[in-house]
C-alpha cells in the first residue's frame, strides 16, 4: 500500500473539483481526503494500490469541466492507514 499527497494548482475551486475527485477515489477503492486550502491549490491525499493510485493522478490532471489544472505536485510515501474518502 502507498500513499500519495497531490496539490492541484489551477482554477480548481468552485467547479466541484474535490467531489470529482472522491467520486474517482471511491470508484478506485482509495481511501483519503480532497480539500481546498487557502491559497486556492486543492491538496488530495490517498492511499491504496500504487496501480490505482496512478489511474487517480491521471484522473487528477483532467478534471471536471470547467477547470483548469496548471499543476499537480505529487509525493510518494507509505500509508498510514486511513478509512474512506472525504472531502472538506
Amino acid at each position: 500500500m502507498f500513499r500519495i499527497t497531490v496539490l492541484v494548482s489551477g482554477r480548481v475551486q468552485g467547479v466541484g473539483y474535490r467531489h470529482f475527485t472522491r467520486k474517482k477515489a471511491l470508484e478506485l477503492g482509495l481511501s483519503g481526503y480532497a480539500e481546498n486550502l487557502s491559497d486556492g491549490r486543492v491538496e488530495v491525499v490517498a492511499e491504496g494500490e500504487k496501480a490505482d493510485l496512478e489511474l487517480l493522478i491521471h484522473h487528477l490532471r483532467q478534471g471536471p469541466r470547467g477547470a483548469l489544472v496548471l499543476q499537480l505536485d505529487v509525493q510518494w510515501s507509505e500509508a498510514t492507514g486511513l478509512k474512506g474518502f472525504q472531502t472538506f
